[in-house]
């Protein structure tokens, strides 16, 4: 019963990885806005946000915030 607890936890942990973008298409879209895009900048951070990924001012602010931008 041990074992199946175990191998059931292990394969619930396995199962947690972030997905990885495998299409490339998230990097490219920023350098289309800014020759030299630094992700650490807060509005061109933003405004990358909001242009690729749809976002909001209130959801790309918090989302470069977390990334690191200042």
């Amino acid at each position: 019963m041990r074992a199946v607890a175990v191998i059931l936890l292990g394969l619930t942990v396995a199962g947690c990885e972030p997905e990885q973008d495998i299409t490339g298409a998230t990097p490219a879209c920023p350098l289309r806005l800014y020759s030299s895009y630094n992700p650490k900048e807060m509005n061109q951070c933003v405004a990358a946000c909001k242009a690729c990924d749809r976002g909001n001012t209130v959801t790309c602010t918090t989302s470069c915030t977390l990334k690191g931008a200042r």
